[in-house]
C-alpha cells in the first residue's frame, strides 16, 4: 500500500569496498481473515556489502556481497488479543522469507547503475580535434575507512597513434590535508607535458584581419607603430598574415613551491598583397 523513501547510510569498508545500511518502511494492506481490511506497517533494516575491484576493461567495478534483512518493528490494526500467535506465525513463515528476495535485488540494481557511471570515467575523451585521452586502472582500487585511492594510467592518442609516456614516476609528495567531500587528483608533470604537446597542434594557425574581430587592422602600418625599429623597412599599408607554428614540445615543471608551463612556438610575419606573392618579413620566437 505504501513505501516510504528509504534512509540510506553509506560507509567505506577498509580493504573491501562499500558498506550500505538501508532502513525501509513499508505498509502492507489486504483482506483480514476476520473480515475487513488488515494493514501492517513494518520497518526493516537491510545491510549489504560490496567489493570494489576492476573489470577486464580497466574500469572500477562494484560486485555485490552479503545482503541481510532484519525486521525492526511491525504494527498492525488487528485486535491485540490476536497479535501474539498470528503475528509470530506470519513473520516466521512469510516476512523473513519474502523480504530478502524483495529488497536485496534492489541493491544489485543500484550497483549496476554505479558501475555504468564508472565506465564513463574510463571512456575515450576527445582533446578537441588534436587527439584523445583515456584513463584505465593501473592497479586495483585501494579502500580505507576515509577514502578510495585509484591508481590510473593515461593513454594519449595523436592522429591515431599512442603517445609514449614515461612509466616510472617519482614518489608522491605528502598530500595536503583531506577535506570532507573532496577529490584529490594527482597528475605527473610528464603527462601534462604530453597532453599539452597533443593540444599544441591547435596553435598552428594563420592570423589575418578577419581572424580576431575587434582588433586594429593587421597591416604593415600598424606593425611599424608597434615595432618602430622595423617601420622604415616595411612596405606601407600592406596586409599582414601571421603564421603561428609549434617549435618544440611544451615543458611542465612542478615543485612544492611553484608550477609553471613553457610553450614554444614561432610567429612568422608575411606581407600578403593581392598583386604579388607573399613576402616573408621576419620570424619571432614566442
Amino acid at each position: 500500500k505504501d513505501l516510504r523513501p528509504p534512509v540510506i547510510t553509506l560507509a567505506l569498508s577498509p580493504g573491501s569496498g562499500l558498506f550500505m545500511a538501508v532502513l525501509v518502511r513499508i505498509t502492507i494492506a489486504g483482506k483480514s481473515f476476520i473480515g475487513g481490511t488488515m494493514e501492517m506497517a513494518l520497518a526493516a533494516n537491510l545491510t549489504a556489502g560490496s567489493r570494489l575491484g576492476q573489470d577486464p576493461a580497466g574500469s572500477p567495478q562494484l560486485s555485490p556481497g552479503s545482503c541481510h534483512v532484519a525486521l525492526v518493528s511491525v504494527k498492525t490494526n488487528l485486535p491485540s488479543s490476536m497479535l501474539p500467535k498470528v503475528m509470530s506465525k506470519f513473520l516466521d513463515s512469510t516476512l523473513q522469507k519474502v523480504l530478502p528476495g524483495l529488497l536485496c535485488p534492489a541493491v544489485d540494481a543500484v550497483l549496476n547503475l554505479v558501475n555504468a557511471k564508472f565506465t564513463t570515467m574510463t571512456a575515450e575523451m576527445p582533446l578537441g580535434t588534436a587527439g584523445t585521452l583515456q584513463y584505465a586502472l593501473l592497479t586495483p582500487p585501494v579502500t580505507s575507512d576515509a577514502f578510495i585511492e585509484l591508481g590510473l594510467k593515461t593513454v594519449l592518442h595523436q592522429q591515431g597513434k599512442e603517445v609514449g609516456l614515461p612509466m616510472d614516476h617519482p614518489a608522491l609528495a605528502p598530500l595536503p590535508p583531506k577535506r570532507d567531500a573532496a577529490t584529490q587528483f594527482i597528475l605527473p608533470a610528464d603527462f601534462l607535458s604530453a597532453a599539452l604537446s597533443v593540444l599544441q597542434a591547435s596553435v598552428n594557425l594563420e592570423i589575418s584581419n578577419d581572424t580576431v574581430p575587434g582588433l586594429p587592422p593587421l597591416v604593415t602600418t600598424t606593425l611599424g607603430a608597434l615595432i618602430p625599429e622595423i617601420s622604415a623597412v616595411l612596405p606601407p599599408a600592406q596586409p599582414v598574415v601571421i603564421e603561428m607554428r609549434e617549435a618544440k614540445a611544451p615543458v611542465v615543471t612542478i615543485t612544492p613551491e611553484q608550477s609553471f608551463v613553457q610553450l614554444f612556438s614561432t610567429a612568422k610575419f608575411w606581407v600578403s598583397s593581392s598583386d604579388s606573392a607573399p613576402e616573408s618579413l621576419f620570424v619571432l620566437d614566442v
